[in-house]
């Protein structure tokens, strides 16, 4: 819940009467006649949420509201007018206005727009938290993750970055196994130098040793000039080796001796080349099945499981899926040039409990489709794909409880464990850290059982 509240509005009854309502239910109210009286509050103090009226004397609420987008980064403005029509509430949410609420309204409308404005927040701020934190080591690819399992998948890449030995990541199509390798790249100590990556599907069996290890110019015909094969491309940096369950027997076999004799032979060369290279593999099948059944050879499939990153799929980490959309549709505004801000409850509570079979990459791909349909600056059921509204989803399944609030806490938790940990234990600077009162997080701490950490207040 918002911790305090701006209430700017001319009419001394309304702004009273929300002022005795919000406070009932735990709100720190502060409030101010005109738009000048709100710059000043906000200059002063800090706020969670502010009330604002359409038509004030002096500076109106549209005037306003650019200023107080500018001074209060991230906290969601919603809008007041006993004048509504949708043009003027298309321009409020244009301007950066998180909602707008038509007079006369009822208490109860103002509190669930608030609520809905904090949780989503809380959301935002923590999906901010988790890109930094990761994007200090992985750099232009942020990774969004706050389940406990991907947490894991993301400490077993930071150690196992550090080492030259073969990572091997298994998991479905579509659930960011060439950014985790790239966060291995990215992380290690050969991050200066060529990352290269290989899909050893889409290469025809003919090219592929060429292409891996490179020819002497005459090798073969059309081999009309000598060339340096992606492995020495890679030299002193990483390669990374995708769908490498796709490989022909016969290229595992020298692959094998690459990896082993940490060298090359292109085609139509006799002497072999040193080379020194980070190698990095995935694959969606599982190798172990492809050894059983003749198709992979033991031998390789031992060299390149030393270190086994499994990835899970997007139906088993249900928590990132709201930062997930954060993200993407905060990146729908540098590459589409169209800003959708928000996603509304129905539709994202339709994107957390949809299966996913191509798991992240179809997130993406199905939130740039709607990005591209959506009329407004906010998504609906409406712009969704169709067959993802209709598809049963996975709350059939036994008990599993997929609600937002789920999402919402357990990133909270994570958050807060984190703060506290990072401050010493001192719960004034971890409020500070996490942009919350301390107040709030004493509540906080409660609420979660963590009562119980070591900890100082000061």
């Amino acid at each position: 819940m918002a911790e305090r509240i701006l209430v700017a509005d001319d009419d001394d009854a309304l702004r009273e009467s929300l002022e005795l309502v919000l406070a009932a239910e735990g709100y720190e109210v502060v409030t101010a006649r005109d738009g000048a009286a709100a710059l000043a509050v906000v200059e002063a103090q800090p706020v969670d949420v502010v009330l604002c009226d359409l038509r004030m004397p002096g500076m109106d609420g549209l005037e306003l509201l650019p200023q107080l987008v500018r001074r209060l980064p991230g906290v969601p403005v919603l809008l007041m007018s006993a004048y509504g029509s949708s043009d003027l509430a298309v321009e409020a949410l244009r301007r950066g206005a998180y909602d707008y609420l038509a007079k006369p309204f009822q208490p109860s409308e103002v509190l669930l727009t608030l609520r809905k404005a904090h949780e989503r927040e809380k959301l935002r701020r923590a999906n901010q938290i988790l890109q930094r934190d990761v994007q200090r080591a992985v750099g232009e690819r942020p990774i969004v993750a706050a389940s406990a399992c991907m947490i894991q998948v993301l400490e077993l890449v930071e150690r196992a970055a550090e080492f030259k030995a073969t990572v091997l990541l298994q998991g479905e199509s579509g659930t960011g196994k060439e950014v985790l390798a790239r966060a291995v790249h990215a992380q290690s100590p050969r991050r200066e130098e060529a990352f290269v990556a290989v899909n050893c599907a889409a290469i025809p069996e003919t090219l592929l040793e060429s292409e891996l290890f490179g020819h002497a110019k005459g090798a073969f015909t059309g081999a009309d000039r000598a060339r340096r094969g992606l492995f020495s491309e890679a030299d002193a940096g990483t390669i990374f080796l995708d769908e490498i369950g796709e490989l022909p027997l016969a290229l595992q076999a020298k692959l094998l001796r690459v990896l082993q004799e940490e060298e090359v032979r292109p085609v139509g060369e006799s002497k072999p080349r040193r080379i020194d290279v980070r190698v990095i593999a995935a694959t969606a099948r599982e190798l172990e099945a492809e050894v059983s059944a003749g198709r992979f050879r033991e031998d390789l499939f031992y060299r390149l499981d030393v270190v086994r990153v499994s990835v899970p799929p997007l139906r088993e980490r249900r928590e990132d899926i709201p930062l997930l959309v954060d993200h993407f549709l905060g990146r729908s505004l540098e590459s589409l040039g169209k800003a959708v801000r928000s996603v509304d409850d129905d539709a994202l509570e339709r994107l957390v409990g949809y299966a996913w079979p191509g798991n992240v990459r179809e997130l993406e791909n199905v939130l740039e489709r709607a990005v591209i349909l959506a009329r407004g600056e906010r998504l609906t059921l409406a712009d969704l794909p169709p067959n993802l509204v209709s598809a049963p989803g996975e709350r059939r399944g036994a008990g599993r409880d997929l609600s937002l609030r789920r999402a919402r806490r357990a990133v909270e938790a994570r958050l807060i464990g984190e703060a506290l940990e990072a401050t010493g234990g001192n719960r004034t600077h971890a409020a500070r850290l996490l942009g919350i009162s301390h107040r709030a997080l004493l509540y906080k701490l409660k609420e979660y059982g963590l009562g119980g950490r070591e900890a100082r207040t000061s």
